[in-house]
């Protein structure tokens, strides 16, 4: 008998392992209620945002509150608070998954990760490369928007696929979580180290503190942390908090703090018996936190912006800072993607599985372009809030999100229908010949 492929030998878009595939299916399912979500939170602040109230909106978003601690200035707007805070939760959370799919999932494996991680990066470098393109001769300010268009927005993405792609082949949607993933851990290296304009190396060495304490509780009391969920708060929170408060002091952006922790969480079981590790337990118990709190609200401050109250919409459309998002996006993303992953499977001993289409990728790469939570944030890094350019990003976020929304699913729709129809054909013939339907998942 022929012994199964091992990871190093699969091709380009073959089935995964299966408790691979388990996990992956659990988190799918999450992320799209937390898509839902986020996009409510759009809405709702663009519906405001341009209501006759709209004053109240802009002074709920920008009312300022915050205690000075440990020398630290904490006196931040909701606006402010939702960015540097609440993301800290979903950080924290991409920083769980980041590091299970360099311990268990298939990212641990070089033959298996090659193509993720490079489709993601070619997914950074052809948006940026575009906007700079457009913005060069633009002048120096405009210039620091290139990363805004780089980032995928993984809820708003598997969210618009799980309406549209129920039937597409799961290697597809496997393939938009991975990529996003590494898009994400981009993210966060080009936020950490592009946006640190001041770094105070006393707080750095500081948060070392927290974070090392950290790291031994979670590590020698993971049994209780998992079995107990009040010991994490009365513990492992105290902590976490310190060490974001340090972090946001030393110029470094705060999020970062949330991805450093999740690091520090174990992935495998420490301790005898059967269940979850605790980075597993801790993204199960901390997921709706982030999908059903964090993000939505801000989503909600980020996402309001005057677009009736424009000076003009001239101004809008002869801001190069706009093309630049919006092409970079609609563009560069299935550009960057799709070129990466081609030159692999050309050049290499990469390949497709005989079940998935380069049309079926492409509509993918479509869904790849949706940015907003970490555009929104990058955009905001990038000018500042008083900045014109800050709102004309906000709008060509959105516009370039929606666009990439639509043109995923005009593309995708019909192809999901063909697989749909494909499926019940083999149904049909199964019952005929007598065979269980051992894909018919539970009530």
């Amino acid at each position: 008998m022929a012994k199964p492929p091992t990871p190093e030998q699969q091709p380009l878009f073959s089935r995964p392992s299966y408790p691979e595939f388990i996990r992956i299916g659990k988190i799918l399912r999450k992320e799209t209620v937390g898509g839902m979500l986020l996009i409510a939170g759009a809405v709702l602040a663009l519906i405001w945002a341009n209501s006759p109230w709209h004053e109240s909106y802009f002074a709920l978003r920008d009312y300022k509150f915050g205690p000075e601690i440990f020398g630290v200035n904490l006196e931040l707007s909701l606006g402010h608070w939702a960015a540097d805070a609440l993301l800290a939760i979903f950080f924290f959370l991409t920083g769980l998954e980041l590091k299970k799919e360099f311990v268990i999932g298939d990212l641990r494996h070089f033959k298996t990760a090659i193509v993720p991680v490079s489709a993601a990066f070619g997914g950074v470098l052809v948006p940026a490369l575009i906007y700079v393109a457009i913005n060069f001769n633009a002048g120096e300010e405009t210039l620091r928007g290139w990363a805004i268009p780089t980032a995928t927005d993984i809820a708003f993405a598997v969210a618009v696929l799980a309406v549209i792609g129920s039937s597409l082949p799961t290697p597809l949607r496997i393939f938009l979580l991975t990529l996003a993933v590494v898009d994400d851990l981009i993210a966060i290296i080009i936020i950490a180290f592009v946006f640190t304009d001041d770094l105070k190396i006393n707080f750095l060495g500081l948060a070392l503190i927290p974070i090392v304490i950290f790291t031994i509780l979670a590590y020698a009391f993971g049994k209780l942390f998992a079995n107990r969920a009040w010991a994490a708060w009365l513990l492992l929170l105290p902590l976490g908090m310190v060490a974001w408060i340090f972090v946001y002091g030393s110029g470094i952006h705060a999020t970062i703090a949330g991805v450093v922790l999740g690091f520090c969480v174990p992935v495998k079981r420490r301790h005898p018996g059967r269940g979850r590790g605790l980075a597993q337990e801790f993204e199960h118990r901390f997921r709706p936190l982030s999908s059903g709190f964090a993000i939505p609200v801000f989503a909600f401050f980020a996402a309001g912006v005057s677009v009736i109250s424009m000076e003009s919409a001239s101004e809008l459309f002869t801001d190069p800072v706009f093309w630049g998002i919006v092409l970079g996006l609609i563009l560069g993303k299935p550009i960057g993607i799709m070129g990466f992953t081609w030159v692999l499977t050309k050049f290499t001993k990469a390949s497709l599985s005989e079940d998935t289409k380069w049309g079926d990728l492409l509509g993918v790469t479509f869904l790849a372009a949706i940015g907003f939570t970490v555009s929104l944030l990058v955009s905001e890094l990038s000018f500042g809030l008083e900045s014109a350019h800050y709102e004309h990003a906000k709008v060509a976020i959105l516009a370039g999100s929606v666009v990439a929304a639509v043109l995923g699913a005009l593309w995708l729709i019909p192809r999901n229908r063909r697989y749909r129809e494909i499926q019940a054909r083999e149904t049909r013939d199964a019952n005929k010949d007598g065979i269980p339907d051992v894909y018919q998942e539970d009530d």
